[in-house]
């Protein structure tokens, strides 16, 4: 068992045939880093036209000479560079110069001047953000201490839709794309009358559009009415990650499933987060950056848990408390398709609040990818950084298992965890 280091928890009590349940999920991979350096954060300016952008980098350790590939952040609608700074601060720690900016004209009434960059709300559009985000990529290119030819575009809400957007037009500089909740859905909102929320004719587009927190104007909706979004993101040939919430209200998490398949074979990653909605909250946030991490890292999902709790015992030995925490489950994933034998359990061991150890362990029955009964043994711990999986199986065709380094990913739903399991590379690669 390894020791956690005050890992903080996160609980949700959840309910199945009327008894209350817990489902614990540690927050490691938030950027709970207590007793390592805080990154350097500096602000920066740079000029789209006669424009001043406004944002801030995060960097965690400079060292004289080095070339540092570079993560650049989009806000969503009404959001500016502060909604991201999350993003960057977790994410310089895997070696990253992280750059967020606020686009010109974004934004909401009366936020504060410091993070708000020039421009007017009604000059701004899907087609002035890219240009926006390409003055960044830019900026970003030409410093220094930046590898010009690694670059990686992430957006949420509208910044992931102008960030594929503008990763298609850059192409062999920008190595990877993450777009989180993407804001696919603008042009049909356009087609129907209902970009940011308000209600207009979409025959008799109004000069002024009034959406809650801002004011944009018809050259938006014209921007954007007659766009397939799909083809112009399946100009960009590198690997994209989307993070999708199953409970998006306001982008269906169908456009996403759409952009994965206008995407190469194999070149998009789709992961739908059960529970998540339009935006996280902390634990949510969480396991999206361990998503993130992984793909920076170069690791594919291979397999995926659904893990449903079903019962806790709690003891007492001495100062430390022993939580057992009952679950079923199963995996339906392209290598293995199978359910969790009897009941798996993940055992917990806490003092004085502080969670010293985790460990899971259970056992899945099913079929592999050639339809040959097998089974898998799983045994999850956290390891320091990631949590930690080892898989054994008498599969044949899973035989790569059995010696393959592998990571996991936690999320937090309703009736539930997701477990991701991840490796450097697929099988067979």
């Amino acid at each position: 068992m390894s020791d956690i280091n005050e890992a903080k928890l996160h609980k949700e009590a959840h309910f199945h045939d009327g008894a209350e349940l817990c489902d614990v999920v540690p927050l490691h991979d938030v950027a709970q880093f207590h007793n390592e350096p805080q990154p350097q954060v500096k602000k920066f300016t740079c000029k789209r036209e006669n424009l001043t952008i406004k944002g801030v980098q995060y960097l965690y350790s400079y060292e004289e000479g080095h070339k540092y590939p570079a993560l650049i952040v989009s806000h969503g609608f009404t959001d500016n560079y502060s909604g991201m700074e999350v993003y960057c601060e977790a994410l310089c720690r895997e070696g990253y110069a992280a750059f967020c900016f606020s686009f010109c004209g974004g934004g909401s009434m009366g936020e504060p001047p410091e993070v708000h960059s020039d421009g007017d709300s009604r000059d701004m559009n899907i087609s002035s953000e890219v240009k926006d985000l390409c003055a960044v990529i830019d900026y970003v290119r030409s410093l220094d201490h930046i590898d010009r030819d690694q670059i990686v575009l992430m957006g949420a809400s509208q910044g992931g839709f102008v960030s594929g957007l503008a990763a298609a037009r850059y192409q062999g500089s920008v190595r990877k794309l993450i777009m989180l909740y993407p804001a696919l859905c603008i042009p049909d909102h356009a087609r129907r009358g209902c970009l940011g929320g308000a209600r207009y004719d979409a025959a008799n587009v109004p000069e002024e559009i009034k959406c809650a927190k801002t004011v944009i104007s018809r050259k938006f909706h014209e921007d954007v009415c007659g766009m397939d979004a799909f083809l112009e993101l399946s100009k960009y040939k590198g690997p994209v990650l989307i993070i999708h919430g199953s409970r998006d209200r306001v982008v269906e998490y169908s456009y996403s499933i759409r952009a994965r398949d206008c995407y190469g074979e194999g070149q998009c990653a789709l992961q739908i987060f059960r529970g998540m909605g339009h935006g996280s909250d902390e634990a949510q946030r969480a396991s999206v950056i361990a998503s993130m991490r992984q793909f920076l890292a170069g690791r594919k999902e291979v397999l995926a848990f659904q893990i449903v709790c079903t019962h806790t015992e709690v003891s007492c030995q001495g100062s430390e408390k022993h939580s057992d925490i009952y679950f079923t489950g199963y995996c339906d994933s392209p290598h293995f398709r199978g359910t969790v034998m009897q009941e798996g359990v993940d055992h917990q061991v806490s003092e004085n609040g502080i969670v010293k150890s985790v460990r899971a362990e259970y056992t899945f029955d099913g079929i592999d990818g050639d339809g040959e009964r097998c089974r898998l043994q799983v045994v999850n711990q956290w390891g320091g950084r990631d949590w930690k999986p080892v898989i054994t199986t008498d599969s044949g065709k899973l035989e790569w298992l059995n010696r393959a380094d592998l990571t996991a990913v936690l999320e937090g739903g309703c009736g539930g965890l997701t477990v991701r399991i991840f490796m450097r590379e697929g099988p067979g690669e």
